[in-house]
């Protein structure tokens, strides 16, 4: 079915693990040592020993004393915290004062090999009221460690590196922001030859300093981009996928503990400025037993050209024929309503300022940053959280064309979060510095190889190995 000139039909399954480019040889993990987790004080060496406790239970794993004489160590952080309570009065949809906790937070897992190199990662959230929170979270975590356990964990292929000192910039999207300062980090630690910046000033701005020679590398959630600010430049450049995100519908709504339910339908007319209250009629059918308050929405959105509002309004051209017609995808929407505000921060700002306000950031940062943030309901009429698994479930339905432009938005199948997306790197395909192009190149490999198996810990999923493959003969029609 074409939607908005991107095909979509099945692709492969994902899993929520990571993927590398190629394998230096399966790393086997008989020893494994576990790291007291870094989170809120008190429940550190709990949660270690939740962990541990099901280890044990596998009875194929042995646990190291300490990390030197381990084949792997598992280890991470985040925080979990309080949100409310379950009512003893589920009707009411208010916050009680006690009951069964309501848990918000993350928690950031990686396992790495003896020279500290990511094997692994994944990132726990919680699900539900729990009486035992370190339990279930240590119980998700090793369920989906126990494939790595079991077939060996691949070792990350080495990349070439620059012959020289080089200096690479980039600029774009905030979308994939927290990943891609992971691995610059990360990478300039192996490769201290090449110093590498990313300004993340928005994809609509990070393709204009593309283009204008003030980046090397651009990045971008809108894989039109290029087209739409210059479209008679496309074809210099190349598309590259570099992980698969999520958008969140953020709300600061005081005394409601629940999270709130969205369709399509009322996200639209919320933005379009047709439903101005969160007591309105559509908001109290899809979020029956929540007391919803008689209290005005203020609607926030980006000021600037965002790949994160491209995903966002993409969505809601996909599934709202009004909202197409009306404003439709967009880096810089014509939007009806609402207050504007710059980046990710900005927005999260004045939500958390107005009491009753709406907002949307990108999955990670609203985990980061304590913001509630909505359920959205599927194709096939479930009302799905943001989480490592969902948006795996919306990904297994995509197939890239030619030239890597793909689109999982509204993916059908069970589960599958509604309003997750690729991100790109945008690179061009003639670079006359031969030590530019030695070290770009050589950052797009590690991406595509190692990078990719420490997305998962700061909530990105990993692209599969079949669409890695694809890149990396890309990355080879970069001539000087």
């Amino acid at each position: 079915m074409e939607v908005n000139g991107k095909m979509k039909s099945h692709f492969v399954r994902l899993v929520c693990c990571s993927t590398v480019l190629s394998s230096a040889g399966a790393h086997q993990i008989n020893r494994l040592y576990v790291e007291p987790f870094a989170t809120r004080p008190g429940m550190e060496e709990k949660l270690r020993a939740k962990v541990l406790s099901e280890l044990h239970k596998l009875r194929t794993i042995s646990i190291a004393s300490d990390p030197a004489s381990a084949d792997a160590v598992l280890g991470g952080g985040g925080e979990v915290w309080i949100k409310s309570y379950q009512s003893l009065n589920p009707r009411s949809g208010r916050m009680p004062s006690n009951g069964t906790p309501i848990y918000g937070g993350y928690l950031s897992v990686e396992l790495r090999n003896p020279r500290g190199e990511t094997l692994w990662s994944y990132i726990a959230t919680p699900e539900s009221a729990s009486s035992d929170i370190s339990g279930e979270l240590a119980k998700r975590i090793v369920k989906h460690l126990v494939p790595v356990l079991e077939k060996g964990a691949e070792e990350p292929a080495r990349t070439a590196t620059a012959s020289a000192a080089t200096v690479l910039h980039g600029a774009g999207a905030t979308f994939p922001y927290p990943v891609y300062s992971k691995w610059i980090t990360n990478y300039r630690r192996e490769n201290p030859g090449t110093e590498i910046t990313y300004d993340a000033v928005g994809s609509e701005a990070g393709m204009r300093r593309l283009l204008a020679g003030d980046a090397d590398f651009g990045a971008t959630d809108d894989p039109e981009a290029i087209r739409q600010i210059a479209p008679r430049e496309e074809w210099k450049y190349l598309l590259l996928p570099s992980v698969i995100g999520a958008v969140v519908p953020i709300v600061n709504l005081p005394g409601i503990a629940a999270d709130l339910r969205f369709t399509p339908e009322i996200l639209s007319a919320i933005y379009l400025g047709r439903i101005r209250k969160w007591n309105d009629p559509a908001l109290k059918e899809a979020n029956r037993g929540i007391s919803l308050p008689d209290l005005d929405i203020v609607v926030v959105h980006r000021a600037e050209g965002s790949g994160t509002s491209y995903a966002f309004t993409d969505f809601l051209s996909e599934t709202v024929p009004e909202w197409k017609a009306r404003v439709g995808p967009a880096l810089a929407p014509a939007w009806p309503i609402g207050r504007a505000a710059t980046g990710n921060e900005g927005v999260a700002g004045m939500v958390k300022e107005f009491g009753g306000s709406i907002g949307y950031v990108e999955f990670i940062y609203a985990l980061q940053h304590h913001l509630a943030f909505g359920r959205v309901r599927t194709r096939g009429g479930e009302f799905v959280s943001a989480s490592l698994e969902s948006i795996a479930a919306a990904a297994s339905h995509a197939v890239p064309g030619d030239d890597f432009k793909i689109s999982i938005v509204n993916s059908p199948g069970a589960g599958a979060y509604p309003i997750a997306s690729f991100t790109w790197l945008v690179v061009p395909l003639e670079i006359a510095d031969a030590g530019k192009r030695e070290a770009l190149s050589g950052f797009l490999k590690w991406i595509l190889g190692p990078g990719q198996n420490q997305a998962a810990a700061l909530g990105y999923l990993a692209l599969p190995k079949e669409l890695v493959g694809r890149e990396v003969a890309a990355l080879a029609t970069i001539r000087r």
